[in-house]
Formats: structure tokens, C-alpha cells, sequence
């Protein structure tokens, strides 16, 4: 298989994976609580990248370093993905990942609006209309109307994590750290696990390691082997062989793909006419937004497609 082969093939087990994780994280805080199954994923992604690198000789980070990767650690993971799987609770797995697909937008608002750093233009605009229109629409019909306030909880929550995903986006794209990336991962990955452990422990909602079953078990080993390393590794590959414009496709296949699997696999989960045409609406928007981005020469630019929330 060619090169070029292997990296369409990458874009596409990105897409599936990291798809299905939405829906792998519903599944998963069905029986164990939001919090703590957050941070047993990221307690074994963190070790498993942490002691690669280790054991590949690289040293700990220095206290400058751990200085930034605190804070980073909080952004990326305790306040985005903690908040994001516990607001998932509360919303359809497909919402939650057409929720973070928005991200760009936010990422725009907040360089125009802070940074001074980048144009709003008519393609930016529009693209920023459509993307809250579908969210919007989703929202309407099936929130208050079907579920009540928890509905609009979930959804508040999750806006909120994909708000703090955008703000650690801008900065890390903005500050000059020397550390390898993804060994900076690992150690966010293992300080927010210590940090939401730490909490979740503190406020009592936990079960004991040996209560937590093995549908659980699965599914964290399947976000931490799948989401957290194998997709990765695939976004990765396909980014260093492929355009950025077709590598970054995937955050307009992983909405669609929760959203069906989704129905699939998770009760109460349909697929309705106002999901599909708020999806079609949101990722126009979206793709509206990423162009716009491209266009323009700004840091901003080098985190526009990378959506790993």
C-alpha cells in the first residue's frame, strides 16, 4: 500500500475512532461516574505516553515546564474533556460531538476579539451564523420541548468545555515551551487525572475499582488504546502525508459518526430530521469558518484542525 493510500486510510480510522469514542464515553458513565471514568482514561493514556518517552530518555520537565503544564493540564483536560463527559450525561453522544466540532468558531472569536489577531470576514460570518443556527436548532426541538432542564445543562456544560479546549488551543499555539508535544500531553493527561481522581474522591461519587464492570473496563481500555494512542498516532501520519484540508476532514466525519453509531447503540439516541439538517447546518458553518482561517496567516491557523477534545 502507498503512502498516499496509508494516509487516507489514517483519515478515516481517525474519523471512525475518535467518532466512536462519544459514543464509548456515553456507554462507560452509564455505570461509572462521569468524573472518575474521566480520569481513569486519562491516568492510562498519561502513563502509557509518559513512560514511552521516559524510557526513550527523556528527562522530567524542568519546574518552568511544569509551571506551564499545570494550567495547560486544567484548560485541555480537567475543564474540558472532566466537564465534557460529565455534561454528557445529560445530552445525546452525537450533540456532545457536534457541540466540540465547533471549536473553530469559538477559536475566531476569541483571536478577533482578544488578540486583535485575525479579520472577520463575510466567509467568516456566515460560517459563524450557520454553526450556532444548527446547534441552535437542534437545541430547540429537542431540548426543553422533550427533556427539560438537564438538557440544557448538558448542553451548557459542554459549550463551556469546548470554550476551555479553544482558550488551551490559542495559547499553546501562541507560547514557545520546550517540551515535545506529546510528552506534554501525557503529563497533562496524568495531572488532570490526579486532579479530577483527587476531586471525585473528596466529593464521594465513586464505586470501588472492583464494582466497576467489565463493559466499562472495555470501553476505557478502547478510548485509551484507540482514542488516546492508535487514532492519534493515525491524525498524526495522515497530517505529515496528506494536505491539511483533507487531513483535518475528520472533524466534520466524527459528528456524523456518533451520531449514527449513536442511534445504534444507545437508547433514546434517534436520528431525526431536525438532527440531520442541524448537522449538515453546523458543519457547513464550521467548514465555512476553516477556510476563512486558512486564508489567513496567523497562529490560529496551525490549531484550526486540531479538534482532539
Amino acid at each position: 500500500m502507498s503512502n498516499n493510500k496509508k494516509a487516507y486510510f489514517a483519515v478515516a480510522v481517525t474519523s471512525i475512532v475518535w467518532g466512536t469514542t462519544w459514543v464509548a464515553s456515553k456507554v462507560g458513565i452509564a455505570h461509572v461516574p462521569a468524573f472518575q471514568f474521566a480520569s481513569m482514561r486519562q491516568f492510562l493514556g498519561g502513563i502509557i505516553y509518559v513512560c514511552f518517552f521516559l524510557m526513550k530518555g527523556a528527562g522530567l520537565p524542568t519546574p518552568k515546564q511544569f509551571l506551564w503544564l499545570i494550567p495547560m493540564s486544567f484548560l485541555m483536560f480537567v475543564s474540558s474533556n472532566g466537564i465534557a463527559t460529565y455534561g454528557l450525561q445529560f445530552i445525546t453522544s452525537g450533540l456532545a460531538a457536534l457541540i466540540a466540532a465547533l471549536y473553530p468558531l469559538s477559536v475566531v472569536l476569541i483571536e478577533r476579539f482578544y488578540y486583535k489577531a485575525i479579520k472577520i470576514t463575510p466567509q467568516t460570518l456566515l460560517g459563524l451564523f450557520l454553526g450556532l443556527l444548527g446547534i441552535g436548532f437542534i437545541f430547540y426541538k429537542d431540548s426543553l420541548q422533550v427533556h427539560g432542564g438537564n438538557y440544557a445543562l448538558g448542553v451548557g456544560l459542554s459549550l463551556f468545555a469546548m470554550l476551555t479546549w479553544s482558550i488551551g488551543s490559542i495559547i499553546i499555539s501562541r507560547t514557545k515551551i520546550e517540551i515535545n508535544q506529546y510528552y506534554s500531553i501525557g503529563w497533562q493527561m496524568f495531572i488532570s487525572a490526579i486532579v479530577m481522581g483527587l476531586f471525585t474522591y473528596l466529593s464521594g461519587n465513586y464505586i470501588a475499582i472492583t464494582e466497576i464492570p467489565a463493559i466499562s473496563w472495555g470501553v476505557i481500555f478502547y478510548m485509551v488504546i484507540g482514542g488516546s494512542i492508535f487514532a492519534f498516532v493515525s491524525f498524526i501520519y495522515s497530517m505529515k502525508n496528506l494536505h491539511p484540508a483533507i487531513a483535518s476532514l475528520y472533524a466534520y466525519i466524527n459528528p456524523i459518526v456518533a451520531i449514527w453509531v449513536g442511534s445504534l447503540l444507545i437508547k433514546g439516541e434517534q436520528i431525526t430530521w431536525n438532527s440531520i439538517l442541524g448537522t449538515i447546518c453546523t458543519l457547513t458553518g464550521v467548514y465555512l469558518v476553516n477556510r476563512s482561517l486558512k486564508k489567513q496567516k496567523d497562529p490560529v491557523e496551525a490549531i484550526a484542525d486540531a479538534d482532539g477534545m
